[in-house]
């Protein structure tokens, strides 16, 4: 079986890296294309391998995993790549700026394999990936420096209703959650999120929640 979803593994530390390739590799629907340990060969890599998810620790060398994360995700970029952050802390205080700088989620390394694995196939498949709990304690920590100075709301172009999802979106409730809590189907849900993230000219989920709280629409 050909694995269909080609990984990049990013991570300074050789014991850890290591340990990501292993369980990565093992998986018939998973293909490790290439290892580093710092940024800078992270975006090297990344730029001619193309893998479909990037796995990238956030404290490196050379160039950190922002830093690098924006150079292959951030605004701007023609063909950004698809990567997943690894944190040792849930609330590390580098987290926020790497969702900001195009990451497509985050998840903390002392997560279980198979949390691992299915934050891969889930960024892979372009959806977000964010953790609930992580997420409400994360963006509660930096509300103040997620919402403008002045906290005037910009122009509003969500009906009521998507405004009520999108500050589910940003409490970190997922699709069904959100049905539940409006008593809406899961397919309405995954319209609303659509148009949500269409009208605001948002990429995913993640970029909807800072969106949400840079601009005071939720507290």
């Amino acid at each position: 079986m050909t694995a269909s979803i080609l990984v990049l593994v990013c991570d300074d530390q050789m014991l850890v890296r290591t340990g990501l390739v292993t369980i990565v590799d093992a998986q018939p629907d998973l293909a490790v294309v290439g290892e580093c340990g710092d940024g800078q060969a992270a975006v090297d890599l990344a730029e001619r391998l193309r893998p479909d998810v990037v796995l990238m620790d956030v404290r490196m060398p050379v160039l950190d995993g922002i830093e690098a994360t924006r150079k292959l995700a951030g605004a701007g970029v023609a063909d950004p790549v698809k990567v997943l952050v690894l944190t040792t802390f849930n609330l590390d205080e580098y987290v926020y700026e790497a969702l900001r700088a195009g990451a497509s989620g985050f998840l903390l390394k002392d997560a279980p394999p198979v949390h691992l694995l299915q934050g891969i196939r889930t960024v892979a498949t372009g959806a977000a990936l964010l953790d609930p709990e992580v997420t409400r304690a994360l963006v509660g920590r930096y509300a103040a420096r997620i919402r403008p100075a002045d906290g005037t709301p910009p122009d509003n172009p969500l009906t009521p209703r998507e405004l009520e999802v999108l500050r589910l979106i940003a409490d970190g409730r997922s699709n069904g959650e959100i049905a539940a809590a409006l008593v809406i189907s899961p397919e309405t849900v995954k319209t609303f999120v659509s148009r949500i993230l269409t009208k605001l000219g948002l990429r995913d989920r993640v970029q909807a929640v800072v969106y949400a709280y840079r601009h005071g629409l939720v507290t």
